[in-house]
């Protein structure tokens, strides 16, 4: 059965605050169990011999379920504290560390990579009005460098020294920087050598003890040597119809790529410590990393790109749009609305994990076949909560200036004219629809829809737009409105609509 997290170990696992607003609901059982069925369904499917799962909500790791086994050999089962490499979603631990030092002062993200690392600066560029590799350029994959996914994969184990040789030697590139983007593992390896140059510690220790410790992530590491083997899960390629284990590899170079090994417990600190930084408010800062510097991560690399995603069997199709941002896929998704994802996939291991930081929520699962990253589960699981219509978006908080706008609206609404309320609009209100027209335009709406008590509260889109939705006698009312950058609340524009049946 589900592993349901009790009232006492909730608040032992509260990790690192949800903001002060309401929570959002958590799953039913019925969700729970659909749920519980998705990832089932394709471990099966995907031949994993194990894999854990878990949500976030609102800072608290809800659900967490074993699936499967640890290794073939022993039968352990899969628990919320077995160890799994996460492989590519390391690179999410890298990006935030580069932010960190950025924020610090300690760098710049517009620099060129070669002012941090002294080996690259007589790479040869591919034309000869090429720039040079940015730091930011490696954050988003821009910089040029080819594809690598097979390669880079096998490159973790490479020591520094060997590193440091290819360094000086160069490397080809597959176009020249800043001009598409291009996913590349050995880029986010220079990442992991800017770190440990700016910050003067190895980028393993860096990593450890600036983020993950301070999160409490203990058993969170790269050395897979170090780690208990009776709760590490092995990994295993399906080849032949049957299981093979994965060579272990040692940790190296391409650590900063995808070398994270962690458990579902740990790792939900991780997800619920990104998610606090959302909303923006006045709250003291409790993390390891100022939240507008986590905010940073959504900041895309402007390549946007367009695919269809998994849908529900009795889902519509929806084709979203996405760009990589600071160490995460950034999509706009028309059910979901903003999401963040990664995926992981590596000898011996698969995984996947998307945030939904407008909702609080976020879902990851870690498998240990070969290259089995569950992202099309994850996103059915994504959609079933939707569909439950218990997580919805958390709302800006209304201003004191979107608090007066909205007692103007319903002024001019009350009134049918707007002459009475002109110390509250904005000098370009009445030149884009004089008095005359707005009387005209708010009788028309009123014989259509009757009498409107206008009760309901507005809903801040921003500190300066709220929108709203009246109940009249014969209809609905829907409007929006606008603030001036003014000093005192003026409306620069406000529009009222009848709302379609």
């Amino acid at each position: 059965m589900l592993k349901r997290i009790s009232a006492l170990a909730l608040t032992a696992l509260f990790l690192l605050g949800a903001p002060a607003t309401a929570l959002a609901a958590e799953p039913d059982a019925a969700t729970l169990a659909a749920v519980d069925r998705i990832f089932a369904d394709w471990r099966l499917e995907n031949h994993v011999p194990g894999l854990v799962y878990g949500i976030v909500i609102d800072g608290k790791l809800v659900v967490v379920r074993g699936q499967g086994v640890q290794d073939l050999d022993s039968k352990r089962p899969v628990t919320a504290d077995s160890l799994f490499r996460i492989a590519s979603m390391s690179k999410a631990f890298t990006a935030l560390a580069i932010l960190k030092l950025a924020d610090e002062g300690r760098l710049s993200l517009d620099a060129p990579a070669e002012t941090y690392v002294p080996e690259m600066r007589g790479w040869t560029y591919p034309t000869g009005d090429s720039r040079k590799i940015r730091v930011r350029d490696l954050l988003n994959h821009t910089a040029g460098l080819v594809t690598d996914d097979p390669w880079g994969d096998r490159q973790q184990p490479l020591p520094e020294a060997a590193f440091t040789r290819m360094l000086k030697a160069g490397v080809p590139f597959s176009r020249p920087p800043g001009v598409a983007m291009e996913y590349s593992n050995f880029g986010y390896a220079l990442l992991g050598r800017i770190i440990g140059n700016v910050s003067g510690k190895p980028y393993q220790a860096y990593i450890r003890d600036s983020v993950m410790a301070p999160l409490g992530m203990a058993s969170t590491g790269y050395d897979v040597s170090r780690s208990p083997a009776d709760r590490r899960a092995l990994g295993y390629r399906w080849q032949d119809a049957g299981w093979l284990r994965e060579p272990d590899m040692a940790d190296g170079v391409f650590g900063a790529m995808g070398g994270v090994e962690t458990s579902a417990n740990d790792y939900a600190r991780w997800v619920a410590f990104l998610l606090s930084a959302w909303p923006a408010r006045d709250e003291a800062q409790t993390g390891p990393v100022a939240r507008a510097t986590v905010r940073e991560i959504v900041e895309g690399s402007n390549f946007p790109s367009g695919g269809m995603r998994p849908t529900l069997p009795e889902g519509t199709p929806c084709r979203a749009a996405r760009a990589y941002g600071m160490g995460w896929t950034v999509i706009s998704d028309c059910e979901l609305g903003r999401a963040l994802q990664h995926g992981g996939g590596y000898p011996g291991y698969g995984s996947n994990v998307m945030l939904l930081p407008d909702k609080g929520i976020g879902i990851f699962a870690f498998s240990n076949r070969t290259y089995a990253g569950p992202s099309s589960a994850v996103w059915k699981v994504a959609l079933t909560l939707q569909a439950t219509g218990a997580f919805p978006d958390r709302g800006a908080a209304t201003s004191q200036g979107v608090a007066a706008g909205y007692e103007i609206a319903r002024a001019v609404w009350a009134t049918g004219s707007v002459s009475g309320s002109k110390d509250g609009l904005a000098m370009n209100f009445l030149m884009d629809r004089d008095e005359a027209h707005w009387a005209a335009e708010l009788a028309r709406l009123k014989a259509e829809v009757g009498d409107c008590p206008a009760a309901e509260p507005i809903t801040a889109v921003t500190a300066m737009q709220g929108t709203f939705t009246w109940t009249c006698a014969k209809g609905r009312i829907e409007g929006v409105l606008l603030l001036a950058p003014t000093p005192s609340p003026a409306l620069q524009a406000l529009n009222f609509r009848v709302v379609a049946p």
